[in-house]
């Protein structure tokens, strides 16, 4: 059992509140670390993985200009991300991950590391992030998702 991720679980289970995720950098890190905890699924609705663009434009609403304009590992994609997949999943609180966990650059001036978060949150709005974490591709992954972990706790 996860610690921080139950955590989350009870909080939004206490206020009746439903979670999804839309995930490129993270690969479904997030969903397994909720999913991992007995009961996530009365507040965990899914998940959708779109690592590829054509993914995040078809199934999560991005426009492909965002992409063409921002880059890929944006907030402004991340915004979309996450926006799409509350409305595709129906939950009040939808989180996206996208980044790059290295080792090269991607196009644009997305360095090894840099990742940005969007919570999409009912009437609340939209919460944005933007971190630059070192070391490994599966360390800024896990980074990531306890970063996001502890930022959606805060919000709730």
């Amino acid at each position: 059992m996860d610690g921080p991720a139950l955590s989350l679980l009870k909080k939004l289970g206490a206020r009746g509140l439903t979670l999804g995720s839309v995930e490129s950098v993270t690969g479904g890190l997030f969903a397994s670390k909720i999913c991992d905890n007995p009961g996530a699924s009365k507040v965990f609705k899914g998940s959708l993985v779109a690592y590829n663009n054509d993914l995040k434009t078809h199934l999560a609403d991005v426009m492909p200009e965002t992409i063409e304009t921002y880059g890929v590992v944006s907030q402004e994609v991340a915004d979309e991300m996450a926006l799409g997949g509350a409305r595709l999943l129906g939950v009040d609180i939808c989180i996206s991950f996208t980044g790059n966990a290295g080792p090269g650059v991607e196009p644009g001036t997305a360095k090894a590391g840099d990742v940005y978060v969007a919570v999409a949150y009912d009437e609340r709005g939209l919460y944005h992030f933007h971190w630059s974490f070192k070391g490994s591709r599966n360390l800024i992954r896990q980074q990531a998702v306890d970063k996001a972990l502890e930022e959606l706790e805060a919000l709730i």
